[in-house]
């Protein structure tokens, strides 16, 4: 069984999926690095064919990533969106959300300029993606951990502690 981590860019997806595999000896995914290891850079992904190619692409790794055993994966901020994507997801394993609050992800995103859905006014975008993504996080979630004041490695137990 897998355990797949889903949020808000921002609320520490890739730190705790890695404090999960360094405790636990499940071997790591991260739907992001795999589309960056084979297609290139997210940004430039979005600037030359858009979001919707992206989400194509992103897709195709989650298939992957779904195939991996007995792995922690960190997904995409937008990567469960898409109903295809929580149905390969659910098959293989436990969706964690890692619910933040929005000042705490802004204070973590601030200086961040890689991120393409959050180019230009960060605060009104990130607040925007929040009101659009939350209610979704909360409803296709095995388990909601909320991350606020814990460190990475506490949420990593608690979420072990869960599954």
């Amino acid at each position: 069984m897998n355990i797949i981590l889903a949020g808000m860019p921002g609320c520490g997806k890739t730190t705790v999926s890695t404090q999960i595999a360094a405790i636990s000896g499940r071997k790591l995914a991260d739907t992001d690095e795999l589309i960056v290891r084979k297609y290139g850079k997210i940004s430039d992904i979005f600037e030359k064919f858009g979001e919707e190619y992206f989400r194509q692409l992103e897709t195709k790794v989650v298939e992957e990533a779904a195939e991996i055993q007995n792995a922690v994966i960190a997904t995409g901020g937008g990567c469960l969106m898409r109903d295809e994507n929580v149905a390969i997801f659910k098959r293989s394993g436990k969706i964690i959300y890692l619910k933040t609050g929005l000042d705490t992800l802004y204070n973590r995103l601030q200086g961040d300029d890689t991120r393409p859905l959050l180019k230009g006014d960060m605060k009104e975008r990130l607040k925007n993606l929040y009101m659009e993504r939350s209610e979704r996080y909360e409803k296709v979630a095995d388990f909601t951990v909320t991350t606020d004041g814990a460190t990475p490695r506490d949420i990593a137990k608690q979420i072990l502690e869960l599954i």
